[in-house]
């Protein structure tokens, strides 16, 4: 080939790489449009959110999330008619109605008083918008969680009978200050517990359900400002702390909002889990400092009936990382209240969320915490509210408070398995060249690796996020066992990185979740890896013994 038709050849690709990019670009950044644009409206850019949500509208003419952008936009414009229109246009198209009353309510405020929107509001009346979220299960308590249109007294009716039922609605328990026990018919035995959402708390409340038995079904129904939300739904509680068990669990990151892909949440739903860890990217801001957007991202998706049937079934686990805190690769420092938008984003993560505490609460905020099933720990990590940049002298990802909390747990962990959960690879080659992940904190990796070995913790797991796949990597030590690490990132996430040739294992055809089943009632406890894609496929098994993961004694 002569290197004028080369060059030609060249041309032509480079031009045609050059018109089809944007597109391609455009459709797997859908979890970005919507969330920019509302960031416009913030910013009083009404128009410029007009014409982005006008035209992505014309080339997508059911794209309801456009739809409730319109009524966002129109209504700051003091346009009623218009957001009227959009409103009605998105009802009709399957938006709940609920996503007009959750907000952002500042943004929808100039709508939500007009006489017009209080019409629709008596033919369209929706007491619970988002939840229940089911969190913080052991084996004598669960925790749920629930946001509602008005600050309102949410009562949870709990029950080993799916035949329970509430005829007697909410006689006994409206005057109980806290949780009553009675019977109903053929003498089925029924807990009510009672909470208030609080306006402060973004109209939310967390119902406490204890004194409950290990490792059983319950059932449970809601009652909200004395309306009975008409689904039953259920739980099972975990099996006796430190007690030998097997159970399944599951584990993702990277849910950008994609509506073709939120039959994800169905899929895992089948396998009946008690419990899910997010690991971080789990809605996708990128904006610190608007509140409104922050909150538009959450409601987005919580207004999904996929996820608000998955999250009422299963207990829900969740840390951040850097797209749910602050913006790419990027962290918070290591000061607690700056920069100042740190704390207001962390208020928005714990309305947001059912976890079982949050790092040290106001005084030492985070997303760090910890949980038990059977005998199994898991160290869930926030690797950004106090990083530093890799660069720094002596960079941490965790900061001091985090690594003490760590080490002081590991050491008295007692459990057969420990499971510690990053939001970012610990592989140095899952990300090559990049400092983001645990390669740009090399001897703080180190700090925590040679604390296992130097204590002689064994059955360690290592599981984590962020690469936009599901992969297996085996970590090599020197004084140690092997550190097998297991990566999924990819739940709703269109985008997708490529399989480094360093890993074990690697799939990122489609958008996929981990499962992990421990079995530690056999004489070498196992932990099964499998990776299941969202069309429910097994793609791949992997199963370590518990004798792979244990220090040889004397070394």
């Amino acid at each position: 080939m002569n290197r004028s038709l080369e060059s030609r050849i060249l041309l032509l690709i480079c031009l045609t790489l050059f018109l089809f990019v944007p597109a391609t670009c455009a459709q797997e950044q859908y979890k970005k449009l919507g969330r920019d644009a509302i960031s416009q409206i913030v910013d009083g850019k009404y128009d410029a959110a007009i014409e982005h949500f006008e035209d992505y509208l014309g080339k997508h003419p059911k794209d309801l999330e456009s739809m409730y952008g319109l009524a966002v936009a129109y209504a700051q414009k003091q346009d009623i008619d218009k957001a009227i229109v959009y409103v009605e246009q998105a009802l009709d198209e399957g938006l709940p109605f609920s996503r007009f009353i959750a907000g952002p309510r500042d943004l929808l405020k100039p709508l939500t008083d007009s006489t017009e929107f209080k019409a629709l509001a008596k033919k369209h009346s929706v007491e619970l918008l988002h939840g229940p979220l089911l969190g913080c299960v052991t084996d004598t308590s669960a925790k749920l969680w629930v946001r509602t249109s008005n600050e309102a007294l949410v009562q949870v009716f709990v029950s080993t009978s799916e035949k329970m039922h509430l005829d007697i609605k909410s006689v006994i328990a409206r005057t109980a200050k806290t949780s009553v026990a009675f019977f109903v018919g053929d003498g089925v035995a029924v807990k009510c517990v009672i909470a208030k959402t609080n306006r402060a708390k973004d109209f939310t409340a967390v119902v406490a359900v204890r004194g409950l038995k290990p490792d059983t079904r319950y059932y449970y129904k809601l009652l909200v400002d004395g309306s009975v939300e008409p689904r039953l739904w259920s739980f099972r509680t975990f099996p006796v702390s430190g007690t030998k068990s097997r159970f399944w669990i599951g584990f993702g990151g990277g849910a950008g909002f994609t509506p073709q892909y939120e039959r994800m949440w169905d899929t895992i739903a089948t396998h009946n889990l008690p419990a899910f860890l997010l690991l971080g990217d789990n809605v996708y801001i990128d904006n610190p400092t608007r509140q409104a957007v922050q909150q538009y991202c959450y409601y987005r998706r919580q207004s999904r009936p996929e996820f608000r049937d998955f999250v009422a079934f299963t207990a829900i686990y969740a840390i951040w990382d850097d797209h749910d805190f602050t913006t790419n690769d990027a962290g918070g420092g290591p000061k607690i209240r700056k920069p100042a938008w740190k704390i207001p984003v962390w208020r928005t993560f714990t309305n947001n969320w059912n976890n079982p505490y949050y790092a040290g609460g106001e005084n030492q905020p985070g997303c760090w915490f910890d949980f038990s099933i059977g005998d199994v720990d898991f160290f869930m990590l926030d690797g950004r509210y106090y990083r530093t940049k890799s660069r720094v002298k002596n960079p941490s990802m965790l900061g001091d408070a985090q690594k003490k909390w760590l080490f002081e747990k590991l050491k008295s962990s007692k459990a057969t398995f420990k499971v510690l959960a990053s939001p970012v690879p610990w592989a140095f080659g899952a990300k090559p060249g990049s400092r983001d992940p645990w390669q740009g904190y090399k001897a703080e990796r180190e700090e925590i690796f040679s604390f296992l070995e130097a204590n002689e913790i064994d059955g360690v797991i290592l599981i984590s996020a962020d690469r936009h796949r599901s992969d297996i990597w085996k970590i090599d030590r020197p004084n140690g066992y092997p550190l097998y690490e297991f990566e999924s990132s990819k739940l709703t996430n269109i985008h997708t990185h490529k399989v480094m040739p360093g890993s074990l294992f690697g799939y990122n055809k489609k958008c996929s979740f981990g499962l992990l089943q421990f079995d530690t009632a056999i004489p070498d406890p196992q932990v099964t890896y499998k990776i299941i894609n969202i069309d429910n496929e097994v793609i791949y098994t992997f199963s370590l013994k518990k004798s792979q993961l244990t220090h040889k004694k004397g070394k």
